[in-house]
């Protein structure tokens, strides 16, 4: 049956629903200086999924604490509905986080000796709602992620997927603008991790939730998102849909970041590129030097040919490296 339908929400205003600009963040210590962010600007709309993806400290979770609200950046604003909650104090701030924005870790802070039911209570309860409505909200969210049956078992007791769900019920039940999940899935093995995905993506689509989350998991980032920011060096190098951004990345980076490709010279001209390999149409008026990029899923092996022999070949059931 899937997960049940979230409660109708207002429409959106138009516009974004939250808008970074020129965000920058550095550390500094025993005499060093650290730059993790530069002019990060970042949009996201009501009801989507964002995927922040990068190498291992290039600042994905730094972006992630500055959209929380968890951090401060040196320079840049933060706009929530048009509104720029920095500049907020600090206690404005902080009751503005509880209310509007919900956490996933990728250690989940759960209280192990307590309930599922008493876990997902909690925000709701510091908050300051009464223990009978905190409880109805909580039971609504296991529910939701599919742990009705284990309301009452202790958190130790779950298995690493179930601890999974009582962390994004927890994070949801409050109805937040916004969902963060910094690496969600990189405790479970590989089996249970693409299962999980598939469900997390199916419930945060069943209660309309926008959320961001970061992966150094170039497939996990295309396959759950609506959009993709490719980060590097403290920067957001491009934002597009899964397809374009596997299909037409701007650069050589970008486009060995997100999966195996091979690049060739050619010369542009007349909606055609010219290459050591044939000539080719191009959809784009282009003219001059251009690198082009080949996918290896793009390349057709026909036998009996004799431009290239075969020399090794790597069965994987779904797919085969062959050399050439």
């Amino acid at each position: 049956g899937g997960p049940p339908e979230a409660p109708a929400k207002a429409d959106p205003a138009p516009g974004p629903l939250l808008r970074a600009a020129g965000i920058c963040k550095s550390y500094r210590g025993n005499g060093s200086h650290l730059e993790v962010l530069c002019n990060l600007d970042f949009e996201l709309n009501a009801a989507e999924t964002v995927a922040v993806v990068g190498a291992s400290g290039i600042g994905k979770s730094t972006v992630l604490h500055i959209l929380g609200t968890l951090d401060r950046p040196e320079a840049g604003r933060l706009f929530y509905r048009g509104e720029d909650v920095f500049r907020y104090d600090d206690l404005r701030l902080a009751r503005f986080r509880n209310a509007s924005i919900g956490f996933v870790f990728q250690f989940h802070h759960l209280l192990p000796e307590f309930s599922a039911l008493e876990n997902v209570m909690m925000p709701a309860l510091i908050n300051g709602q009464e223990r009978q409505a905190a409880q109805d909200l909580a039971r609504q969210g296991l529910v939701r992620v599919g742990l009705e049956a284990r309301l009452d078992y202790r958190v130790n007791k779950l298995s690493g997927g179930e601890q999974q769900r009582v962390a994004l019920a927890r994070a949801l039940a409050p109805q937040p603008d916004v969902v963060l999940l910094d690496e969600p899935f990189s405790n479970l093995d590989a089996p249970r991790r693409d299962s999980m995905r598939r469900d997390v993506r199916a419930i945060l689509s069943a209660a309309r939730t926008t959320a961001v989350f970061v992966t150094h998991d170039q497939e996990e980032a295309l396959a759950m998102s609506d959009a993709v920011a490719v980060m590097r060096d403290g920067r957001v190098l491009q934002v597009d849909e899964p397809a374009a951004l596997y299909r037409r990345p701007t650069d050589c980076w970008v486009a060995r970041f997100l999966g195996e490709a091979e690049f060739v010279p050619g010369i542009a001209t007349g909606g055609s590129v010219e290459t050591p390999l044939g000539t080719f149409p191009i959809p784009d008026h282009m003219e001059g030097s251009v690198e082009v990029m080949i996918r290896p899923e793009s390349v057709e092996i026909i036998p009996g040919g004799s431009d290239a022999t075969v020399t090794e070949r790597e069965f994987y059931g779904h797919d085969q490296v062959v050399t050439l």
